[in-house]
């Protein structure tokens, strides 16, 4: 790994490109500790421009199927809860993803450079998390791959590709809350089948997601402060565009104003689609 580009935009890039989740998330926390260690020691590690591709590689399997043709997952049953950990699985590999494209795609916004240290900070966290789903399913005698999985996680990336706060707005601030409002179900799941990993391995990543949505509340905001625009109307306005879907109560109030979304940014939304 020690001949990888040295701009942070050519590391995105560079993860994207890898197939293999395994090596895709050991790619993805090496950058993070390369960033992170050149920013703690002084050095000017370049933000740099790469054009990233438009769809991250992917390996052979699992299976991606229209999400209509998913099979239900049944959490009551042993089966049902691999299904469970693969699903989440799928969307930490896909989460991956997403936070090193927000870092390639949107070079040409200028932004602080704190903006690149959150999302470097969240593809490293979503890179473990991948991997603590892939150990939990090994210990079941599964894989990452074993079962097909949804087709159209990378469809909020394809709809965002040209306007950065559409990103921000869609993938962690309603795509990543949505994870805060069904994640506590989760856990219950595997703590009445006795799961302890799982239920380790949950909890760790609904702590940390609360900080990847806070993130995207956070970049909003300011590039709503920036434009000197109401960042309510525009959420509003942005996600009635670009998310394909309803907004589906029950929400995880509390964790959502300590992630920086208040009622009034989803409960609109929610009742205008109902």
């Amino acid at each position: 790994m020690s001949n990888l580009p040295g701009s942070l935009a050519e590391m995105s890039v560079a993860v994207l490109s890898t197939a293999d989740g395994r090596a895709k998330t050991a790619l993805s926390r090496w950058c993070a500790a390369e960033w992170t260690r050149a920013r703690e020691e002084g050095e000017r590690l370049p933000i740099g421009s790469f054009a990233p591709p438009d769809r991250p590689a992917r390996p052979d399997r699992p299976e991606l199927l229209d999400p209509r043709d998913v099979p239900r997952r049944r959490p009551g049953t042993e089966a049902g809860r691999i299904a469970l950990l693969h699903a989440v699985a799928h969307i930490e590999l896909n989460a991956v993803d997403l936070h090193w494209d927000i870092i390639a795609r949107f070079t040409d916004t200028p932004m602080p450079a704190g903006f690149y240290d959150d999302w470097v900070k969240a593809a490293d966290e979503e890179s473990k998390h991948f991997n603590l789903m892939c150990d939990c399913l090994e210990a079941m005698g599964s894989h990452y791959g074993a079962l097909p999985a949804h087709a159209g996680m990378w469809r909020a990336a394809e709809d965002t590709r040209d306007d950065l706060l559409a990103r921000l707005a869609v993938v962690p601030m309603v795509l990543e809350a949505r994870g805060l409002d069904v994640t506590p179900g989760m856990i219950e799941v595997f703590r009445k089948a006795g799961a302890a990993d799982a239920v380790a391995a949950l909890e760790t990543i609904y702590a940390e997601e609360v900080h990847h949505v806070a993130y995207g509340s956070k970049w909003f905001h300011f590039l709503c402060g920036r434009a000197d625009a109401d960042p309510v109307v525009v959420f509003h306005d942005l996600v009635r565009r670009h998310f394909h879907g309803n907004l589906k109560p029950p929400f995880n109030e509390e964790k959502r104003a300590e992630a920086g979304i208040p009622p009034d940014f989803y409960w609109p939304l929610a009742e205008a689609e109902s």
